[in-house]
């Protein structure tokens, strides 16, 4: 049985760790560097690097931040955020990424991740899905930060780039993002049941008990939490601790 894995993120913009609620309200929380220290000295199994606005502002993720946070991590780095060639994925894994996830630049050129998965392998590639429940109940793939409706279907897109190459899914939900009311259980449902490659729950953790219920529901392979680790609510060590009493295996 595969253990679970608990991953912090940093949300950065213009070199600095931000956070907001369902993707507006955005303040500034810290220094990605002494963040990735920290919780890589609390043992968290992997870190999320996401460059939140290079999409938007049409610039290549800081290629500088990710080289100074690698060189403080000893835990994979998955790194985010304006990347829309396979050139600056090269760079980027050469800068100490381990993983590279695609989002807005996935959407408009699927081919690149069946590039990106050809070069350098379908582990190195994390689709990373922005999902927004809709009227009819279907959920909508956001791009550029948010800010875009795609119009495609999040379960479908899911398929068609697991097919293409991606090894793995990081899935937000923009209804839960920030909110602190829990994982988004139906959108992880529905994604982890169309595809068969890890998906990492993201967006509406508040609590310890939301880590436990998104793994006992077994709607995820791993689950991700920002502000939860930035305000020192909970470490990774409390979080782990509570996962092997509710019986969930862990690193």
């Amino acid at each position: 049985m595969l253990t679970k894995r608990i991953i912090p993120c940093l949300d950065v913009r213009d070199g600095k760790v931000v956070k907001g609620i369902n993707f507006v309200g955005i303040k500034e929380v810290g220094d990605p560097v002494e963040l990735a220290k920290k919780y890589n000295d609390q043992r968290a199994d992997e870190l999320v690097f996401l460059d939140i606005t290079a999409t938007y502002e049409g610039r290549k993720t800081m290629v500088d931040v990710v080289r100074r946070v690698a060189q403080q991590v000893f835990i994979p780095l998955t790194v985010g955020g304006g990347i829309s060639s396979i050139e600056q994925i090269r760079d980027l894994l050469h800068s100490g990424a381990d993983k590279i996830s695609l989002n807005s630049a996935a959407l408009d050129h699927p081919e690149l991740i069946e590039q990106a998965a050809k070069v350098y392998g379908a582990q190195c590639v994390v689709l990373a899905i922005d999902a927004k429940k809709m009227p009819d109940g279907s959920w909508h793939c956001f791009k550029a930060g948010g800010r875009v409706d795609t119009g495609i279907d999040a379960v479908e897109w899911a398929k068609k780039a697991t097919a293409l190459g991606a090894g793995e899914i990081l899935l937000t939900s923009m209804d839960a993002d920030g909110t602190k009311k829990g994982f988004d259980l139906e959108l992880c449902r529905a994604i982890k049941q169309a595809v068969n490659v890890p998906v990492i729950a993201s967006g509406g953790c508040g609590q310890v008990e939301h880590f436990a219920q998104v793994f006992e529901e077994d709607v995820a392979d791993a689950a991700l939490a920002a502000s939860l680790f930035h305000y020192n609510e909970l470490s990774v060590r409390d979080v782990k601790e509570h996962l092997k009493q509710r019986g969930v295996e862990v690193r």
